[in-house]
């Protein structure tokens, strides 16, 4: 099997996974210069190679960090010592760029209205997967969203996971259950459009039935970054904006306060340096 082919059927099982790939061999190494491996989040190599022994169980290590964390690595595995290298003495270095490949993350909008409308299609522009589950919702005012839920009374139709973004624009007394079942499932983000009167009161209703204080805090009320949106289209997008950062670790603050890539050296060094077979993941 191909190994882009391999990557494909892994990509649409939505399922995350790594690539490495050798991109520099110094000396006598067992892998090439080009080669690669696919590995799951569970840290097993379902293709390609990379190198055996305790390089493997390294890349394999790095590769579930990279997962986890949303970021790839520049891996340096040195062979060049019997004793202290990584358990394959070939007498070179390898590095291996490792790169996470993650579902598409998925935008659960919960109403109708306008607001709900703009952050549909600004979310589907930066490729989300849109979900919108309200009886009121068409096809008319949702047209790029992947799917519309108009019948579920029980909640079931929708389900939620770490990578989802939930974003609850109903404006009426089932606010509270969406917010019970979007924190009780560890939704990504979880936001409440509502006044602050409304919001307080269902937030204050959680904290009755029990919801510890910890994860009510996560409910973001009022939702966004504060761009001094006014029209419901600028407050879809201070939602959005506030999204894309939580989800890639971004400041949201001005990029010129930010060290430019150019202003980087072109040569840095790689993240991790692996000279000991230590390594969490088993065979």
């Amino acid at each position: 099997m191909d190994f882009y082919v391999k990557a494909g059927e892994l990509a649409a099982g939505g399922k995350p996974f790594a690539v490495a790939t050798v991109v520099r061999v110094e000396g006598s190494s067992s892998a090439r210069r080009g080669s690669k491996a696919l590995i799951d989040h569970q840290g097993k190599i379902v293709f390609g190679w990379v190198g055996g022994g305790c390089a493997e169980s390294a890349v394999r290590t790095g590769a579930v960090s990279c997962i986890e964390q949303n970021k790839s690595l520049l891996l340096t595995l040195d062979m060049t010592d019997e004793v202290l290298g990584v358990g394959m003495p070939c007498g070179g270095k390898m590095d291996v760029f490792i790169e996470p490949v993650l579902p598409k993350p998925e935008l659960l909008i919960v109403g109708h209205g306008r607001i709900a409308e703009t952050l549909a299609g600004i979310a589907s522009l930066v490729n989300f997967t849109v979900t919108v589950n309200d009886p009121g919702a068409t096809r008319e005012s949702f047209p790029s969203a992947d799917r519309l839920v108009t019948r579920d009374l029980d909640l079931s139709e929708t389900p939620i996971g770490p990578n989802t973004f939930v974003v609850i624009a109903t404006q009426h007394k089932g606010d509270h259950l969406w917010l019970e079942k979007a924190l009780a499932q560890e939704a990504g983000y979880v936001a409440l459009i509502a006044s602050a009167h409304r919001a307080r009161l269902v937030l204050d209703y959680l904290l009755a039935e029990g919801v510890p204080t910890e994860k009510v805090a996560r409910v973001q009320s009022p939702a966004g970054l504060d761009l001094g949106a006014q029209t419901p289209e600028e407050i879809a997008l201070s939602i959005l904006s506030q999204i894309v950062a939580l989800r890639r670790g971004g400041s949201a603050k001005p990029m010129m306060q930010r060290e430019t890539a150019e202003e980087k050296s072109v040569t840095e060094p790689a993240e991790q340096v692996i000279r000991e077979c230590d390594t969490g993941i088993s065979s």
